[in-house]
């Protein structure tokens, strides 16, 4: 295809895509701060993460969704702060233009640690509306759940997430974006424990920014990233993280989604077949 991003599309070409194909990767992102990186950072991991999973399914991916829920980072001036409603609400309408345009394997996948928060509400919301099984993939869970894991520790870096980061960069072609550490923008060298460390305890009784109300003390709190003290470093960088990105979709095993998705989808029609009250909702 000559693009995968829906919006870089013409109206012919995804109408051509639909014809044989129904797959939508939906990379949802967040601005706020983010150590030495761009305030966008998670917002592209999110959208070059999606890249490479519709390259390995044959999907489209609809990026540009950067504002949403922020959570602890508000301490930020940099940082965009939408309430979690509006970004629930947000996120089905978006969904359900998609499910009237034809994509009915729809595939929410962000990197954002709260974004639980307002896209699981979306998957339950469109399933209850619609009896459409839409799927939402958050790669910091599968890489507590599975051997995504051992990505990580063999990386042999200080910084393997940095390196994810800067490698979505490069997936996108926007490694230029990120600058080199200046004494303004470091915060790897004088690294301080987290100043809500005293709520440690609590605040990991639920998955990632649900268990607690909480705002961070120090610009440094929220992911303070490695030296980058070169172009050529910066380079280096990305190239093992777009590695991992490799490794990681790879370990997702797209085909295999796309494939259960659409299983799931008979399931649920045929018991809808067999217990028609499910669908008066």
């Amino acid at each position: 295809m000559r693009t995968r991003f829906l919006s870089k599309c013409t109206d012919i070409e995804v109408t051509e895509y639909l014809a044989t194909n129904d797959i939508i990767i939906i990379p949802v992102g967040v601005t706020e701060l983010h150590g030495g990186l761009p305030i966008d950072s998670e917002t592209v991991m999110a959208e070059g993460l999606a890249l490479k999973m519709a390259e390995a399914c044959d999907g489209l991916v609809l990026h540009n969704l950067p504002y949403f829920y922020a959570g602890s980072t508000i301490r930020g001036r940099s940082t965009v702060q939408i309430p979690i409603q509006a970004s629930i609400s947000y996120l089905i309408e978006i969904s359900k233009s998609l499910l009237r345009q034809g994509f009915k394997r729809q595939i929410f996948v962000s990197t954002h640690g709260p974004a639980h928060l307002y896209i699981s509400p979306v998957v339950r919301e469109i399933f209850d509306q619609y009896h459409v099984p839409i799927l939402y993939i958050d790669p910091l869970h599968q890489i507590g759940e599975t051997n995504l894991f051992d990505l990580f520790k063999n990386s042999n870096s200080q910084d393997p997430f940095t390196e994810m980061i800067l490698g979505a960069y490069d997936i996108l072609g926007k490694l230029d974006d990120v600058p080199l550490t200046t004494p303004e923008n470091d915060f790897w060298t004088e690294r301080k424990p987290s100043t809500t460390q005293f709520a440690s305890k609590i605040n990991g009784m639920a998955y990632q920014s649900g268990a607690l109300g909480m705002i961070f003390g120090d610009t440094m709190d929220h992911m303070p990233t490695m030296y980058l003290e070169s172009n050529e470093q910066k380079q280096t960088m990305a190239d093992n993280g777009r590695k991992i990105i490799d490794q990681m979709v790879e370990a997702f095993d797209m085909l295999e989604v796309v494939k259960q998705m659409t299983e799931v989808d008979q399931f649920v029609e045929a018991q809808a077949q067999k217990y028609p009250w499910t669908e008066m909702l």
